[in-house]
């Protein structure tokens, strides 16, 4: 059974679908506890599921790295066999990635290598393109540049906004993450050696 620690910034959509997927018995993998860089809304998926949290506000630190080395160590008290990075919102120092890497996965609402970054939604929207999509990816020290794992194209429709791209984009990639932690669990990833999409 893999056991997984999901870190978030936000809603939480894509950690509700692996703990309403962690539900069956017969999926190989358990989410033990939900972090989070802020109160973030999505903690309330951990309550709901009666899932341990931690919190460690970024603002209380001086720096990313002082603020990475606490945020590891509360990682670390679970034992995780892999860290979800879903909809979390901070860059990471490369010394937290290293800890983790390979095991250390993250979303993203794009087709990588296009559009990555904080903004990959609107990026799309602007460059006018017909289609994006969503990735799922091993975390490396660069921006959304890590192996790829699981992606899928999204249809860009006209008169989409960013918000109504969004949301079918979300659907896909919650989707992708289900799989893609079903397929780690199952051994038809490597994260040691990944094989493009």
């Amino acid at each position: 059974m893999l056991s997984l620690v999901v870190l978030i910034s936000g809603g939480g959509s894509n950690l509700r679908s692996l703990l309403e997927a962690a539900e069956d018995a017969e999926y190989p993998a358990r989410v033990v506890a939900i972090g989070a860089d802020r109160d973030a809304d999505g903690l309330e998926h951990a309550e709901a599921f009666g899932i341990p949290t931690f919190v460690v506000p970024f603002t209380s630190y001086p720096d990313r790295e002082s603020w990475a080395d606490e945020l590891l160590a509360s990682v670390r008290v679970w034992s995780p066999d892999l860290v979800v990075l879903s909809g979390f919102m901070r860059l990471l120092p490369e010394r937290f990635v290293q800890a983790l890497a390979p095991n250390l996965i993250n979303t993203h609402p794009a087709y990588l290598p296009e559009f990555p970054g904080a903004h990959g939604v609107s990026d799309a929207i602007a460059a006018g393109v017909t289609q994006t999509g969503a990735s799922v990816i091993i975390v490396d020290n660069g921006v959304d540049s890590g192996p790829i794992i699981a992606q899928e194209r999204v249809a860009v429709l006209p008169g989409d906004t960013e918000h109504s791209l969004h949301d079918r984009i979300k659907i896909v990639e919650r989707q992708l993450l289900v799989q893609s932690v079903l397929d780690i669990a199952n051994g038809t990833v490597n994260l040691q050696e990944p094989q493009q999409a």
